[in-house]
């Protein structure tokens, strides 16, 4: 067997054995149910000083629950390469339906059954066995190597990431390259790496009338009817071209309300929910006034009224072809011969709470064609593949 060969088994092997003890955690959000006890205890042994950050209250639940965090680092010099990631889960639904119990992790067929595996306990296990690695290395490494853990990803996100960055920044601690290990790849392992986000911008529209009787219509105010005009002028609009990182904005309703169940009754209120997801070629004050602007025209002579709470999740962000973007194009190539391709789509990221800072972004994984599924998988030969690229970008960045 090659070199190259062995060393990927040995990869693949360590990386397995991490992905299956943070598997067997039932760490739906915001609960970590000890995964970063797991990661802290195996990273101090590799000499970095580990900090747990809890945010939140741990005696209530839901989007103010405690969340545990963990920020780890080993170095005091400048670049700081932090690896990025979460080690909460979305709810498995009913367990009937999967074909493994989604916390027992099962390889069978070539894959790596579990709630998870894409999204994205691997990717943290691929981290932790390449940083373990490189340090044995070059335990004199240049700069510093840093992991920034959270289970508050796939809920809220108001007491996980975006809190352990205010703590950072409040103490003049930066990341230069951030490597979130999303499950970035799409056909292959590395042949898509996110070098950007698009923001995401949220509004609730309530349409205020009066309530009254079908067969009365002029004594009431029927808030759907005077919403119609303006909610197709909306949805037809065009908000920008995009560019050459970014597709065009994109408007989509995910919710309309309104009725009281009776066929005979005109309702009173009409609740509409949509979301921008936008490019570097608007902003949200410029969403925000053109939706305003339409609202206004078609509401000028209505007696109806309407009102929108906005709530903005992230902006956009791009990381530009450059010195982390090669690093990782480079070390991709070294272990898959693939050549990478660069992607700003699909959802947001705890990306987006970092690249604010300065900090340089992107984001690289497992392939995402199960995640949040009944089945999640993983390809248990992406492991090791996986860990030998982080390994590389580390190598890349680092040993100048």
């Amino acid at each position: 067997m090659s070199d190259a060969h062995n060393q990927n088994m040995t990869h693949q092997q360590q990386t397995l054995d991490l992905s299956i003890a943070l598997l067997e955690r039932p760490s739906v959000t915001p609960d970590d149910d000890g995964c970063q006890d797991i990661l802290s205890s195996r990273l101090a042994q590799a000499g970095f000083d580990c900090e747990f950050m809890y945010f939140g209250n741990k005696e209530q639940s839901g989007e103010h629950a405690e969340v545990k965090n963990l920020w780890a680092r080993r170095g005091t010099a400048d670049p700081v390469i932090c690896f990025a990631g979460h080690t909460d889960v979305v709810p498995t639904g009913d367990e009937k339906n999967w074909t493994y119990p989604p916390f027992t992790p099962t390889i069978k067929d070539g894959y790596l059954w579990a709630r998870g595996a894409a999204d994205m306990k691997t990717g943290i296990a691929a981290f932790t066995i390449a940083a373990e690695r490189f340090v044995a290395s070059h335990p004199e490494h240049n700069g510093s190597i840093a992991f920034l853990i959270t289970s508050d990803e796939e809920g809220p996100s108001i007491n996980g990431t975006v809190k352990v960055i205010e703590t950072l920044e409040a103490r003049q601690e930066k990341i230069t390259y951030c490597l979130v290990g999303e499950p970035s790849s799409t056909d292959t392992l590395g042949d898509i790496i996110k070098n950007g986000r698009r923001g995401s911008l949220g509004a609730e529209l309530t349409v205020t009338g009066k309530q009254g009787h079908v067969a009365y219509p002029h004594l009431a105010c029927n808030p759907i009817h005077a919403a119609m005009a303006a909610l197709s002028e909306l949805t037809s609009a065009t908000w920008d071209n995009g560019n050459d990182y970014f597709p065009p904005t994109t408007l989509q309703v995910s919710n309309i309300n309104g009725g009281t169940g009776a066929t005979n009754v005109i309702p009173e209120t009409l609740e509409v929910v949509f979301n921008f997801r936008f490019s570097t070629e608007t902003s949200e004050e410029e969403l925000k006034a053109k939706t305003h602007a339409i609202f206004d025209k078609h509401f000028a002579d209505s007696k109806a009224s309407y009102d929108i709470q906005w709530k903005l999740s992230g902006q956009p962000f791009l990381t530009p072809e450059g010195k982390l973007v090669s690093a990782c194009q480079n070390a991709i190539k070294s272990v898959t011969g693939t050549d990478t391709t660069l992607s700003t789509s699909g959802g947001t990221s705890d990306g987006r709470f970092i690249a604010p800072t300065g900090a340089q972004v992107v984001e690289l994984g497992v392939r995402n064609a199960t995640i949040h599924q009944v089945d999640e998988k993983v390809e248990v030969d992406d492991l090791g593949k996986l860990a030998q690229i982080y390994e590389g970008i580390l190598e890349n960045l680092l040993l100048e």
